[in-house]
């Protein structure tokens, strides 16, 4: 009887990890013994840290996706389709399309979610950059901006690419100084707890460059409400601030599918930080950002814990005690303007070493960008 591996999910967890499946389990996928499907509610994967560009008119949109298809293999059966239900007990998932699929092993890289609306008037009122449609509006915005109030407010954490709101802050800093606007523009940078950033090392080195770039930097700042008609930021703490462009990090949902499967109740998979086996249920795995662990919802998790979960499951199909362990591992690059970055790694339990910014460092990340479809293909 053929084994069935499921993915659900598209992303780079999702691809990563299916093609790294069909290698490992190549024979047996060969010989029938085997059969991998990938589930994904469109044909098309984003690279979502190429928006960060966007705004400054460095990227194109077109160029943040490819279809699914040119990055798996043809060994993997790929469906267009929206799970819509788990059973945990039962092993299969309901599908949009009508009927379900039966599984042994499921592995869900579902993401996360944007939810600007949980804030009420940030839609009408704020931007982003976390998405075809909002870094394009930026994009606008920032074409015509010449004077006032610029505030980067990160009101929702988690969040995905936890650099990227120092990232645009540093870059949205150096844009204005090359084009002669910056004396003319304040720049605010607001974050939810008592630091620049969730991370200590990361929080400790960008301090002091936001002061001697003259951005300034509100912490404890936790937004509550936009009035996007008086174009004012209210906090929980009773704190209100003026702005005449607000950037917010909006409000990130885990999935509906995995909380009404009673998997995690905040939509987050529960999982064993090492196995990434959900708590809950048998024969079910959590990579990327739907995994409830205690790292960055970045990419590079994804992709390394991917490899993880390959190698757990190519070890159970053949009847072996899975000895593969995920150790958090994560890599991160910084924009530190707009041509220097620096570059980040650190896994569970160590915090980053922060490195001197230079432009070696930013041409780098711009060519990991441009090689970025291997990663999903898995030959990086």
């Amino acid at each position: 009887m053929t084994e069935r591996i499921v993915i659900v999910g598209g992303g780079t967890g999702g691809t990563v990890l299916a093609n790294r499946l069909t290698e490992r389990l190549e024979p047996e996928i060969d010989s029938g013994d085997v059969e991998v499907v990938l589930i994904n509610d469109g044909e098309k994967q984003f690279y979502k840290p190429a928006y960060l560009y966007v705004p400054f008119g460095k990227k194109d949109v077109s160029e943040a996706s490819k279809p699914i298809r040119d990055l798996i293999p043809r060994a993997v059966d790929f469906r267009v389709d929206r799970v819509e239900r788990v059973d945990t007990d039962r092993k299969r998932v309901t599908l949009a399309s009508g009927g379900g699929l039966s599984y042994d092993q499921l592995v869900l890289a579902t993401g996360a979610n944007l939810a600007p609306e949980n804030t009420p008037g940030l839609v009408e009122g704020g931007h982003h950059f976390y998405g075809p449609e909002g870094a394009e509006a930026l994009r606008e915005e920032l074409a015509e901006f010449r004077e006032g109030h610029i505030v980067l407010s990160v009101i929702g954490v988690p969040h995905m690419c936890p650099a990227a709101p120092v990232e645009f802050t540093l870059m949205v800093d150096d844009w204005l100084r090359k084009r002669g606007l910056r004396e003319d523009v304040e720049i605010t940078y607001t974050y939810p707890i008592q630091r620049a950033h969730g991370l200590q090392s990361i929080a400790d080195w960008v301090t002091p460059i936001f002061e001697e770039r003259d951005v300034n930097l509100e912490t404890f700042f936790n937004v509550q409400e936009v009035d996007p008609d008086a174009q004012v930021l209210e906090t929980m703490e009773g704190k209100e601030m003026e702005y005449d462009l607000l950037v917010g990090i909006p409000p990130h949902e885990g999935s509906d599918l995995v909380r009404e499967a009673g998997l995690g109740d905040d939509g987050w998979v529960a999982v064993d930080q090492h196995t990434l086996e959900a708590e809950h249920a048998e024969d079910v795995y959590a990579i990327g950002d739907a995994a409830d662990i205690p790292t960055s919802k970045a990419g590079s998790v994804a992709h390394y814990a991917a490899g993880t979960v390959a190698a757990r499951i190519a070890s159970d199909v053949r009847g072996e005690i899975p000895t593969a362990s995920f150790d958090g591992k994560t890599v991160c690059f910084i924009e530190t303007g707009m041509d220097e970055a620096t570059f980040v790694s650190f896994d569970y339990g160590s915090e980053p070493t922060m490195r001197e910014p230079s432009k070696p460092i930013h041409w780098s990340k711009l060519g990991y960008n441009e090689s970025y479809w291997l990663t999903a293909r898995g030959l990086i």
